[in-house]
């Protein structure tokens, strides 16, 4: 959530901010206007609860003189004294009202780039930071679409799941099963050494909690709710992971706060039928290993730096060619003020494709979580700054692996770091 005060005192760099990322559908004049008219409100509340304050003192002091209560003076003062305290009162429920319109307005705002963000309209105008693996990327032309691949091997089965569930479910089956499964603990392991604390969090949230990381209310079509609850089913672990010290504050020195989880992810992917109906990409059920930070905000942006080494060394370690892309202004999420993109080379179609996004969301989650903390010694609290990014996308990876470590004599190689799960070398 943006904060109120830097509009209100900033309107044109924030209004140009939001331009950067769009330059339609980010108005702040409607909220500066709602804005106006509480300060007005609130400002007329006060002088009327300062006169109602005086008549009180001055009918109490004329009655400790023994003045005549029922005397017209102190009758008269009392009338006045009603009557402010009914207008009082029917300006409580119009500013409560125009408050809780400024935060509705306010949930609908994105955060504000980075001024360091790439300024862009569409995805074509992300810039490519590094590339990594180049000599792994093999020229085989008859590289099969992991799909395919999966099929043959009878690892990965599509046309069940549909029996099942609908369309874009897959059953992953046999040694399929067996490599998400150590695809997950490896990743995990990596990510507990590399300092992360692991947590295995519900994969049912409340509305709150989605709206404390900013999926709500803008992006309720996205998201899988119980028919009989306030709950939901997770499209990240990003959400319980911030949302576990929502409404708290920390002291200082429990900064940076390192978690990773495995969870179940679950999305419907609204408007994005037609791309990806095939294969591991583009799931309504995936998953994946969350890297989540809370941290001071003198550190983010160093924090952000290692939050994509540490996505990155999963790649690298499975000997996967990737690129990291910086996104530009038109093409970040929603939550995010800088976002890198690690996109992994998948040969069959000769391209690379997202499979994590690590967003450094400064203080804007923190602000619609409530999450603050204390510096020693001082008087006040911040907000912390909290970054997310996939460490990784288990369907994906296994896709980038069926792909990349094919044989041609239709096996496919398991990466060396993966054997020792899986106890083989070969699918």
């Amino acid at each position: 959530m943006l904060e109120l005060k830097l509009i209100r005192e900033n309107p044109t760099k924030v209004q140009e901010l939001l331009n950067r990322r769009s330059a339609e559908g980010y108005d702040i004049q409607p909220l500066l206007e709602l804005d106006r008219k509480t300060r007005e409100l609130e400002t007329n509340r006060s002088q009327l609860s300062a006169r109602s304050n005086e008549i009180g003192k001055a009918i109490g002091q004329k009655m400790r003189s023994g003045g005549d209560p029922k005397s017209a003076e102190i009758t008269a003062l009392k009338e006045s004294g009603n009557q402010l305290k009914t207008q009082l009162a029917e300006l409580e429920p119009q500013e409560k009202d125009l408050k809780a319109q400024i935060n509705q307005l306010l949930l609908q705002f994105p955060n504000l780039p980075s001024e360091s963000t790439p300024v862009g309209k569409y995805e074509a105008e992300n810039v490519e930071i590094r590339r990594w693996g180049d000599e792994y990327i093999t020229q085989e032309e008859k590289i099969l679409p992991h799909w395919e691949i999966g099929e043959q091997l009878g690892i990965i089965e599509f046309k069940r799941a549909v029996k099942i569930a609908q369309s874009r479910f897959v059953n992953l089956i046999g040694a399929g099963a067996a490599l998400e499964r150590a695809l997950i603990n490896f990743m995990l392991d990596s990510q507990i050494e590399a300092g992360y604390t692991e947590v295995m969090p519900p994969v049912l949230v409340n509305t709150e909690s989605l709206t404390g990381t900013g999926q709500l209310p803008k992006f309720a079509e996205e998201s899988f709710k119980c028919g009989d609850d306030d709950l939901w089913l997770t499209p990240t672990a990003e959400v319980p992971l911030v949302n576990l010290y929502r409404g708290e504050i920390l002291e200082s020195t429990e900064l940076p706060i390192h978690h990773c989880a495995y969870t179940p992810c679950f999305r419907r992917e609204a408007g994005s039928y037609g791309k990806d109906t095939r294969g591991l990409i583009r799931l309504h059920q995936f998953s994946k290993v969350e890297l989540v930070k809370l941290v001071h905000p003198d550190t983010s942006e160093a924090e952000h730096q290692a939050l994509v080494q540490n996505a990155e060394a999963i790649l690298q370690a499975l000997k996967l060619p990737y690129r990291v892309i910086e996104l530009c202004t038109g093409d970040l999420g929603f939550g995010a003020a800088k976002c890198y993109d690690i996109e992994v080379w998948l040969p069959s179609a000769k391209t690379y494709r997202e499979i994590s996004s690590c967003s450094n969301c400064d203080a804007f989650q923190a602000r619609r979580a409530d999450i603050r903390f204390k510096e020693t010694g001082k008087k006040g609290t911040q907000y912390v700054h909290t970054l997310n990014g996939s460490g990784l996308a288990i369907g994906r990876t296994m896709a980038a692996i069926l792909e990349n470590y094919q044989l041609p004599n239709g096996t496919v190689k398991i990466p060396e770091v993966l054997q020792p799960y899986l106890k083989r070398e070969a699918l």
